[in-house]
């Protein structure tokens, strides 16, 4: 290895030692971020509104994973080049070590409920670089004052195979107690494991299993389950360590303007009055036609009778949810109040919560998409005004409500695809939660809107699945499909971007009809 490469291995070594010493700490301290998720997440918050949507829509929910890619890969640049500073100077990489520091000290104290012994993964991972540089690069010094000795001293060449063995020791040693350490820490902070446990356990009395109404789905092949099952049910969050909270510890504070301060336990949710309802939630990032919504039987309390049990003060109009994580989320009182099944949810398609979807408890609000009513590992309600808050997406541009928009879908057949030329099913799904779907209609080539058949729904918080028949000749042909709600709203074609309410438009697709027993390649 050439003297210039060692240098910049030692940076990387103990740059990567002192974040494997950080993590592990974390883990066993069950503080829930190391530093550099703490990092990341901070990136996130500071990230501007249309750039988070554009990495959303680009790796979906691989996008946390590709930040932290990112960020590794940006620490070994700096690590490497740390090293190398420190063969010009001793100074120099105390100087970038206390910035690196100071960033993951900063990410981690504006973390929710942050306290000074969060911090100490950080004082330890800028130690244990310091330290480790400090051991990598003496014998590297030692070896560059060796190759340097006067022509006939014979102990010159010993000297710099020692150095060298010396170093490749140290670098050897420290990089697999690394590996050690964050095996260690991730096996001692194993939380999320017993929670997991817990929660498989759990018997909740008053939730039932889902059963989907007989006539709520369509009789066509491939067509999308009307009930979304919950491994296959969309997840946006901005969580990069899903919190993993024990029943027992949870609790929520209702507190703002209102009467009384209200502390509600796990065991008062499972205790008090369930409702289940079918409700449909989608996120505002959902495109034209996309898949980021879904439908699921829910269990919980509804939030009215908490909220009147506290007694809210007339001119209150909003409700900060803030989750562990500390993401917020503010949220129309008066859609909390009303007869709508908003709820505490403590159970999806009858059982107890998935950790990703929010366990122990998480908030369902019909008729609002994610962004100002989904709050995932809700722990904290203060009754407000909108005026006096800021919440974490309107804080990046997005608007302050976020009613859901009317909105149709075709599902089947896919776009791209050859069907049959003649009659021909396309089905799909509409949406107007807390509203209902009153029509849905299609169009072939720019043609006449048709009326397709609807399924049946147990209420107007769920989507609804449509058939129609279409009659196509031979060739190409685009469809087009547009919605109509119960007030008599129709579903606008005017196309919008998902910010800073949704998307809006008719979703449309392309395909060939083709002979019966003939394909464009046998045509062609």
């Amino acid at each position: 290895m050439s003297t210039s490469r060692a240098w910049s291995v030692a940076g990387l070594v103990a740059g990567f030692a002192g974040l494997a010493v950080s993590y592990g700490l974390a883990m066993v301290m069950t503080i829930r971020d190391s530093p550099l998720v703490a990092v990341a997440e901070l990136v996130v918050r500071l990230t501007p509104g249309p750039v988070v949507e554009f990495v959303i829509k680009f790796f979906g929910s691989g996008d946390k994973a590709f930040l932290l890619v990112v960020l590794v890969v940006l620490s070994a640049a700096i690590f490497a080049w740390t090293g190398r500073l420190a063969r010009r100077t001793r100074w120099a990489p105390v100087i970038v070590y206390g910035l690196l520091a100071v960033l993951g000290g900063v990410a981690v104290w504006v973390q929710r409920s942050a306290t000074a012994l969060d911090a100490l993964p950080v004082a330890a991972g800028l130690a244990t670089w310091l330290v480790c540089l400090s051991l990598l690069t003496e014998p590297l010094r030692r070896h560059e004052r060796a190759t340097t000795t006067e022509p006939g001293d014979v102990s010159g060449p010993a000297r710099t195979g020692h150095t060298r063995r010396t170093f490749l020791v140290r670098a050897g040693g420290m990089t697999a107690a690394a590996a050690v350490l964050g095996v260690v820490g991730r096996a001692v902070g194993s939380g999320r494991r017993h929670v997991e446990e817990t929660r498989r356990l759990l018997r909740l009395p008053g939730v039932t299993r889902p059963v989907p109404p007989k006539d709520s789905r369509v009789d066509v092949p491939e067509m999308t389950p009307w009930m979304t099952p919950t491994d296959d049910f969309y997840r946006i969050d901005t969580a990069f360590v899903v919190p993993a909270i024990e029943p027992d510890d949870w609790l929520l504070r209702i507190h703002g303007m209102v009467d009384r301060e209200i502390v509600v336990t796990y065991q008062d949710l499972v205790d008090g009055a369930t409702t289940e309802a079918w409700v449909t939630l989608n996120c505002v990032s959902n495109e034209v036609g996309g898949d980021l919504i879904g439908n699921a039987w829910w269990s919980g309390v509804r939030i009215a009778g908490l909220l009147r049990a506290a007694g809210v003060h007339t001119g209150a109009d909003a409700v900060l949810q803030t989750s562990e994580d500390g993401w917020t989320c503010g949220t129309p009182l008066s859609v909390l109040t009303d007869d709508r099944d908003a709820m505490l949810a403590v159970a999806m398609n009858g059982e107890p919560l998935p950790i990703e979807h929010g366990f122990p408890v998480r908030t369902v609000v019909p008729g609002l998409y994610g962004y100002v009513s989904a709050c995932k590992w809700v722990v904290d309600m203060k009754v407000t005004r909108f005026a006096d808050i800021e919440a974490y997406w309107t804080e990046k541009g997005w608007s302050e409500l976020g009613p859901v928009k009317i909105s149709s879908r075709i599902d089947v057949p896919r776009g791209g695809g050859e069907v049959a030329a003649g009659g021909a099913q396309v089905a799909g799904v509409a949406w107007a939660q807390h509203t209902g779907i009153d029509a849905v209609e299609i169009s072939v080539d720019g043609d006449a809107w048709t009326p397709a058949r609807l399924a049946g729904v147990p209420s107007t918080d769920t989507w609804v699945q449509w058939v129609a028949a279409v009659d196509l000749a031979p060739g190409d042909h685009t469809l087009s499909v547009r919605a109509r709600d119960a007030d008599g709203l129709v579903q606008t074609g005017e196309v919008q971007d998902v910010l800073p309410d949704g998307a809006t438009g008719w979703h449309t697709i392309d395909l060939t009809a083709v002979e019966p027993g003939q394909t464009q390649e046998e045509d062609g």
